[in-house]
């Protein structure tokens, strides 16, 4: 079956049907794993907490008979404090054939806390004590078999992300499907204090003593990467080994991304794609609009090679490879830690510095990602800060590409106003809205060296997304403009739109195109620019405009969903009426001053 689903309406949904079992765990445990292996639907996983702030719904088949398989969203505990526990518990006490909780043999005793409540709701369950190597790396040795009969259901060690256990999990879960046996609804002799019976104070009790006993801490010397992932998150070296790993980033994206566009994908498109187009075309269609549609200037056969391959591909595809490195390490919940004091004086948890990160690659799942914020407040900060300041990576593609034709420091320049306006934005945006931010809570997981199979398949699995989520809009957005430009369409508006355009922004009004098609996608308002032969003014007023431009008809909808159509038509609003203003306001003031 399908991916991802938001909660609402596909959730009433998925709480009602029958052949339920639930895949339940404690945030970066391994869970989209389990999920990509047993359904063969690819889940995207990352090293950090909040990955997984819907639900995914999949279907696998054991001993004959199919079921529906739900990643439920990463939990500590189900007593609701956010919008991720509420979904977690609604799925709970919906009821499911089976449970399968992910434990993380490295952090026991916190994950047993989820375990013994889980219990609690007397629906069979296995478990799978995943990341057994990070804890022997550590020194922790676990008996399995004892855990088991503390448990009173079946335990299976495995690694994940190098497939060992998985079969077992299949087996023990089809075991526990088939068998008539009752229910275990409580723990073994060994638990003194069983939840079941008392207090939900009392599992943290329980989870501690069932950890002193099953387990074993061997001293032993923190390995490189256990060191190095500590000094992440102190002032020296940390914030150096941020500006150091920012720096690589932007090589990889700026520079690879130059590289493919100008000795790949240029002479790719320009010297074999279109000209062929062109010939074929050319063949049967006599000269008039509907070949200039297909084959002209703006023909759909035209820009759609030369903005979607050889503009905006070359860098979302290496945004993502090394955005996806960094998620896998265990990098970014480092980051959030160090900047968390920064983070709190504009109004949000240093947590929130995943979102923005998630941001660059798409508003939609990092405002989607927000959920994860223990407060609406927070919530909202962060998502006027993404919309007003966060360009996505197809954006920043085109913008670069935009930029760098002219000189090194437009782009320095830009990068330093975008910078500007998201603290603006997020300080603004936490004055006006009423709420609370709560202290960072945030869960810092293994550094590690991403796992290569696991890492491919995502990176894989987010470009497959990329082209089926971007394309369609994209392709919709290069009609419009084919049409426009060769229907007259274009020179009526940008007639009517000169006082805005050519007066108050100072582009030429052909440039009109670009906040039309901006509409669709965001990359849309940049790449019509960059065949208008722009002045570096222009290009830097022009790129301004579309950095702060309104959100996509994308972004819009999840806004609308999220928060309502009222908070939407806000942030949509302010984005525009600030984006005209400030372009204009830059170009006037450097044209009167220079």
């Amino acid at each position: 079956m399908t991916g991802c689903s938001n909660v609402g309406q596909n959730q009433s949904s998925a709480l009602k049907k029958n052949n339920k079992i639930l895949l339940m765990g404690n945030p970066n445990v391994g869970k989209s794993v389990f999920f990509t292996e047993l359904t063969g639907i690819h889940a995207v996983s990352s090293n950090y907490a909040g990955t997984t702030v819907s639900f995914m719904e999949g279907r696998f088949s054991l001993g004959g008979k199919e079921y529906r398989l739900i990643d439920v969203p990463g939990v500590y505990s189900l007593i609701p404090t956010s919008e991720a526990e509420s979904v977690a518990t609604q799925f709970i006490e919906s009821g499911a054939e089976a449970i399968v909780c992910v434990l993380d043999a490295s952090n026991l005793e916190r994950n047993l806390a989820l375990a013994l409540e889980i219990k609690k709701h007397q629906i069979p369950v296995i478990y799978t004590l995943n990341l057994l190597d990070v804890a022997k790396r550590r020194g922790i040795d676990i008996n399995v078999k004892q855990l088991a009969q503390e448990l009173g259901a079946p335990v299976i060690a495995t690694v994940a992300v190098k497939g060992q256990g998985l079969d077992e999990v299949k087996s023990a879960l089809e075991d526990l499907l088939i068998s008539e046996a009752p229910v275990e609804t409580g723990c073994t002799s060994g638990c003194f204090s069983c939840p079941l019976k008392g207090h939900m104070g009392d599992v943290w009790e329980v989870a501690r003593e069932i950890t002193l006993r099953v387990s074993k801490k061997h001293d032993q010397t923190p390995n490189l990467l256990d060191r190095l992932g500590d000094a992440m998150m102190q002032p020296f070296p940390g914030i150096p080994i941020a500006i150091l790993s920012l720096l690589l980033l932007i090589g990889v994206v700026v520079g690879g991304g130059r590289f493919l566009r100008a000795f790949f994908l240029l002479p790719l498109v320009n010297q074999l794609i279109v000209p062929f187009f062109q010939t074929v075309f050319s063949s049967f269609l006599p000269e008039g609009m509907l070949l200039n549609v297909l084959i002209g200037e703006f023909g759909i056969f035209v820009i759609s090679f030369e903005w979607i391959l050889a503009l905006i591909f070359p860098y979302v595809f290496l945004f993502y490879v090394a955005f996806s490195f960094l998620e896998d390490s265990g990098y970014l919940p480092r980051i959030s830690v160090l900047f968390d004091n920064v983070m709190r004086k504009l109004g949000v948890q240093g947590g929130s510095l995943i979102h923005v990160m998630m941001g660059f690659g798409c508003a939609v799942p990092a405002i989607i990602g927000s959920r994860a914020a223990t407060s609406r407040k927070e919530r909202l900060v962060i998502t006027a800060a993404i919309c007003f300041a966060i360009p996505c990576i197809s954006q920043t593609g085109a913008l670069i590409a935009l930029l760098s034709g002219y000189a090194w420091w437009l782009g320095v320049a830009m990068t330093l106003f975008a910078i500007t306006l998201f603290v603006l934005a997020a300080f603004v945006a936490s004055k006006f809205i009423k709420g609370k931010v709560d202290p960072l809570l945030l869960e810092v997981p293994n550094l590690l060296i991403p796992e290569r199979k696991a890492y491919f398949r995502k990176l894989a699995t987010r470009m497959k997304h990329f082209m089926m989520e971007a394309e369609v809009p994209m392709m919709i957005a290069i009609v419009i403009a084919a049409l426009l430009a060769e229907t007259g369409l274009l020179d009526a508006i940008a007639q009517y739109a000169q006082p805005l355009v050519s007066q108050w922004l100072g582009l030429p009004a052909e440039a009109v195109v670009g906040l039309i098609l901006g509409i669709i996608r965001r990359e849309m308002s940049v790449a019509p620019l960059l065949a208008l032969g722009l002045t570096p003014l222009q290009a830097f007023v022009g790129g301004v405009v579309s950095l702060m431009y309104l959100p996509c008809i994308s972004v819009f909808a999840i806004l609308t969903k999220e928060f309502k159509l009222k908070t939407a038509l806000v942030i949509t609003v302010s984005t525009i009426a600030l984006a005209l203003f400030t372009g204009g306001v830059i170009n006037h003031a450097i044209r009167f001053f220079f």
